[in-house]
């Protein structure tokens, strides 16, 4: 994986951080900075707060200023005003489920690194055209998967990804073997009930089982 600190990120370091971005949904942003501590000492530098919740902010800034070896990005960017308010919170990165040309601008308006979410070839021939190569493949398992991506791999050799949506632990191994794969997104590394009872070394555990799923 990539050494690379977080002020001189581009889009497509961000598929070398690590072979799984945890994709972290937080109730309470109290949890915010043992949690992303957990999440590092596991081997899993780059995070994901996914801005479903209130706290998802609050939590972001608490990160950034706290856990100074962690990657901190904001999820679920869908409108423009949420690039510029993740920016201000402290986010190193950004992650959209789906792009637009007005969401695309605001990304790219922050000055971070981002990876925008397709689910179809034209999606990704889009991006492309605008020098865009490094992707989020979301809804992955809905969108068709492995098998999908594999195809993509003919006509679009210059396109990889980070596909997150039904990843699993028993799949991610499957996606990272694809060569325009460079990491998966998932959920799993922070169950909710985990988190609510504060069972650090769990989420500790689970983060060093998905580091080891590095190629090579």
């Amino acid at each position: 994986m990539t050494d690379t600190t977080p002020t001189d990120l581009t889009n497509a370091d961000l598929l070398g951080l690590a072979p799984v971005i945890p994709v972290v949904v937080l109730e309470d942003e109290d949890a915010a900075v043992p949690l992303a501590r957990a999440l590092v000492e596991g081997g899993l530098p780059a995070i994901e707060v996914t801005l479903r919740t209130p706290a998802a902010l609050p939590a972001i800034t608490r990160i950034a200023a706290e856990v100074p070896d962690a990657i901190v990005g904001a999820g679920t960017v869908v409108r423009p005003e949420d690039a510029e308010r993740s920016a201000a919170a402290g986010a190193r990165f950004l992650v959209s489920p789906g792009c637009t040309p007005r969401l695309q601008a605001a990304m790219v308006a922050t000055g971070l690194p981002f990876l925008p979410g397709v689910a179809t070839a034209s999606e990704a021939v889009a991006l492309l055209e605008g020098g865009i190569t490094a992707m989020k493949f979301f809804p992955a398992e809905a969108a068709g998967g492995r098998a999908y991506l594999k195809a993509l791999g003919g006509p679009l050799p210059d396109a990889r990804f980070c596909p997150t949506g039904g990843v699993t632990p028993g799949n991610a191994a499957d996606y990272l073997a694809l060569p325009n794969v460079g990491c998966v997104g998932g959920s799993w590394l922070t169950p909710g009930d985990a988190v609510r009872a504060g069972d650090w070394d769990r989420i500790r555990a689970l983060a060093a089982d998905a580091a080891a799923l590095g190629k090579g």
